[in-house]
């Protein structure tokens, strides 16, 4: 009982203050992408050297939340990698920094169109830590895919001036 109490405290303990603390973690809905109501596009957590960026699950909208390739995954994916790529870069990454990404596709079968299209975002020497799951529906019939990502983006140095 004393372990289950003790580890309840550090859970309430950090999950509480990364909800509070706006120093640690912050909220963004980046202007590239399509605002959504009821989530925030990106959470990012000050990781001290660096930032982790967790994405939410990214769809086919474009910027104007206007669907791309309707009846085909590969242009959906491709946008798909588009929007991850426009918020990773407004928040000072790129696809690079990428070492996890989430798959839920309605269609399987596809998964060739998806790896053709990712494969022109990502390194494909050193991919990402990936997951594919065919599930039965998304948000909308017209959507075939959506993609979480967590990215790890080193933060820049600053040097002072040598003059000062």
């Amino acid at each position: 009982m004393k372990y289950f109490a003790l580890t309840a405290f550090i859970f309430l303990s950090l999950t509480g203050s990364a909800q509070t603390d706006s120093s640690i973690v912050k909220f963004r809905n980046p202007s590239s992408v399509a605002m959504l109501k009821g989530l925030s596009h990106a959470v990012i957590v000050d990781m001290g050297k660096s930032q982790m960026v967790i994405l939410s699950g990214q769809v086919p909208l474009d910027s104007r939340g206007n669907l791309v390739g309707k009846n085909d995954m590969g242009k959906q994916t491709e946008q798909v990698f588009v929007n991850i790529k426009n918020i990773l870069s407004e928040l000072g990454g790129t696809m690079d920094n990428l070492v996890k990404i989430g798959v839920f596709t309605t269609d399987a079968s596809q998964i060739q169109a998806f790896r053709e299209a990712r494969n022109r975002f990502i390194n494909i020497d050193h991919p990402p830590a990936s997951t594919f799951v065919q599930v039965s529906k998304l948000f909308r019939d017209d959507v075939f895919i959506e993609i979480e990502a967590t990215a790890i983006i080193p933060k820049k140095i600053v040097y002072p001036l040598l003059n000062e």
